[in-house]
C-alpha cells in the first residue's frame, strides 16, 4: 500500500522531536450499502476511502493526526504535525521494517464485490416479500444490506510492518407491525468477518418471518409488570448488558483513568461462580473476529472473568504502558481517522451446564426476555436500562403470556453477582459499538442467564 522506504522516512519524522514510539496507520477501503423499504430500493450506493494516520507517544501522551492524501508531501506534514506536539531531543534511531507473517484464520470464499447488485436485491426481496405475507398487521419492513472490504497496513518504530485483508457482511431487517395508532418492531441483524457466501447460507424467507413474527407478537401483547423479579435472559442478544455494563469497564481505554468499578481487581471475587466471561478475536469468521489488531498485534482469546474472579482487562499498546498490563491484541478503531484505543472484540458469558428449560422452571413469577433491545450506561457506574424487544411472564416455572415494554433496571457490577443460573446455549449476535476510537464491529453473546433479582420497568 505504501513504499517501504517512505514508511520508514515518515517514522522517522515522527520521532524527531523526542517521541518515545512512532506508527503510521494506513487503509485502503470499499464500502457498500444498500438500503430498501415500501417495498423498493431507496439507496445504493458504493465507494472508496483511503487514508493514513500517524501517532506518537511521550510518555504516557499520545498525540494523532490523519490524511487522506496518501502522498509523500501530506503523510510527512502529519509527522511532522505530531512531532511538534512536543520539544525533546531528537530520538534518532534506526528504523528496519520488517513485515510480519501471520496465519489467516478468516478465510474469504467470495469477495462481496464480486456479486452483482441485482442478485442482493433479489435477496434483499425475498426477505421484504416473507415478512409482509406473514400477517396483515405487518405494514412495513426495512432492510439494510452493509458490507466492507478493508486492507490496512500497520508500521511502528519497533520495527513492526503488518497488512491484513478483512471482508465484513451484515443484513440488518426491521419489520414494523401496526394498530391503529400502536407499533411495534421486530429486527436482526446477522453479520460476518465472511464475504458474500455468509448471505448465500441465509434463508431470506426464514428471517423475514422471524422479524414478522416478533413484531407481531409484541403487538399483541399485554403491557409488562413493574417491580423487582427474578429474570431469565436468553442467550444471543442478551450479552448486550454485559458488553455494555461490564465490558467498557473492563478496557483499559476506563481503567487507565481509574474511571472503572473494575479498577484494581485483578484476581478478586467481581461475580458469581457460576460466571466466566471471555473476550476473544480467534473465532473464525466471527463478526468481531481479526487476524491482527489495529496496532499490529496478533488477535488473543482473553479470559476475563473465570469462575467469578477477576482475571484481566483489554489492553492496547499505551494501556498497557498507562497500567503496566501486557497488551491482549485489543488494539481498535473504525478506520485511518481514528487512533486506535482498547475496545471489545467478540465478548460473551461462557456457557455453563444448566438447560434453558432449568431456568425458567426454577422461576415462580418473573419475566422471560427472549431478546433485549437497547438501552443506556452510565459510563464510570454501571448504572443501567435495557428494554426488552420480546419478552413473556413466567408463571409456577412455565413460559406464559407475551409482554410490551418492559425495561430492566440495574447496576452490571452488581447484576454479576447475581447471575445464580447459566445455560448451554452460547449463542452469539451481532452489533456495532461506538467508543473514543470509533464504531466497529462486536459480538456481543451468553447462554440463557438467571438474574436471581433486577428492577423490572414497565406500565402495571
Amino acid at each position: 500500500m505504501l513504499d517501504k522506504r517512505l514508511i520508514e522516512k515518515v517514522i522517522d519524522k515522527a520521532l524527531s522531536n523526542g517521541a518515545d514510539f512512532a506508527e503510521v496507520f494506513a487503509e485502503n477501503s470499499y464500502i457498500s450499502r444498500i438500503s430498501f423499504n415500501d417495498s423498493k430500493t431507496k439507496q445504493s450506493i458504493a465507494g472508496k476511502d483511503f487514508g493514513a494516520g500517524v501517532r506518537v507517544f511521550y510518555g504516557t501522551t499520545a498525540i494523532y493526526a490523519y490524511t487522506n492524501d496518501l502522498s509523500e508531501i501530506s503523510l510527512l506534514a502529519a509527522a511532522d504535525a505530531v512531532s511538534k506536539a512536543a520539544n525533546g531531543n531528537s530520538n534518532k534511531k534506526i528504523i528496519d521494517l520488517t513485515k510480519k507473517t501471520f496465519e489467516d484464520i478468516h478465510p474469504i470464499l467470495i469477495p462481496n464485490n464480486t456479486i452483482s447488485k441485482e442478485e442482493k436485491i433479489d435477496f434483499i426481496r425475498k426477505i421484504n416479500k416473507a415478512s409482509r405475507d406473514f400477517n396483515d398487521q405487518i405494514t412495513q419492513v426495512d432492510i439494510n444490506m452493509l458490507e466492507k472490504m478493508q486492507h490496512i497496513m500497520i508500521a511502528n518504530s519497533e520495527g513492526l510492518w503488518a497488512e491484513d485483508d478483512r471482508n465484513y457482511t451484515r443484513i440488518y431487517v426491521t419489520s414494523i407491525a401496526s394498530k391503529g395508532s400502536e407499533k411495534q418492531t421486530g429486527s436482526e441483524g446477522p453479520g460476518a468477518f465472511k464475504g458474500y457466501e455468509f448471505i448465500q447460507k441465509i434463508d431470506p424467507e426464514e428471517l423475514g418471518r422471524k422479524t414478522a413474527r416478533m413484531a407481531v407478537t409484541m403487538l399483541n401483547a399485554e403491557y409488562a409488570p413493574s417491580g423487582n423479579f427474578p429474570v431469565v435472559i436468553d442467550n444471543g442478544f442478551g450479552g448486550v448488558i454485559f458488553h455494555e455494563a461490564c465490558g467498557h469497564a473492563l478496557e483499559t481505554t476506563s481503567v487507565a483513568k481509574g474511571a472503572s468499578v473494575f479498577t484494581g481487581k485483578i484476581g478478586k471475587q467481581i461475580a458469581n461462580p457460576v460466571v466466566t466471561a471471555i473476550d476473544d478475536g480467534t473465532i473464525a469468521n466471527e463478526w468481531g473476529s481479526e487476524n491482527i489488531d489495529d496496532e499490529g498485534l496478533p488477535t488473543k482469546k482473553t479470559v476475563l472473568i473465570e469462575k467469578g474472579i477477576l482475571k484481566s482487562y483489554m489492553v492496547d499498546k499505551m494501556g498497557g504502558i498507562k497500567t503496566g498490563y501486557e497488551p491482549t491484541g485489543s488494539g481498535r478503531r473504525q478506520s485511518y481517522k481514528f487512533a486506535p484505543a482498547s475496545r471489545m472484540r467478540n465478548t460473551y458469558i461462557a456457557a455453563g451446564k444448566n438447560k434453558l428449560e432449568e431456568l425458567i422452571t426454577s422461576v415462580d413469577n418473573g419475566i422471560y426476555a427472549k431478546k433485549m433491545g437497547g438501552g443506556s450506561v452510565m459510563p464510570g457506574t454501571g448504572n443501567f436500562n435495557f428494554s426488552v424487544a420480546e419478552g413473556y411472564l413466567i408463571k409456577h416455572g412455565k413460559i406464559t403470556t407475551p409482554i410490551r415494554g418492559a425495561t430492566l433496571i440495574g447496576n452490571g457490577a452488581d447484576v454479576l453477582h447475581k447471575i445464580s443460573m447459566v445455560a448451554d446455549n452460547l449463542d452469539m449476535a451481532q452489533g456495532m459499538c461506538g467508543s473514543v476510537s470509533g464504531s466497529i464491529p462486536t459480538n456481543v453473546g451468553q447462554p440463557a442467564i438467571k438474574v436471581d433479582e433486577i428492577l423490572v420497568g414497565g406500565r402495571k
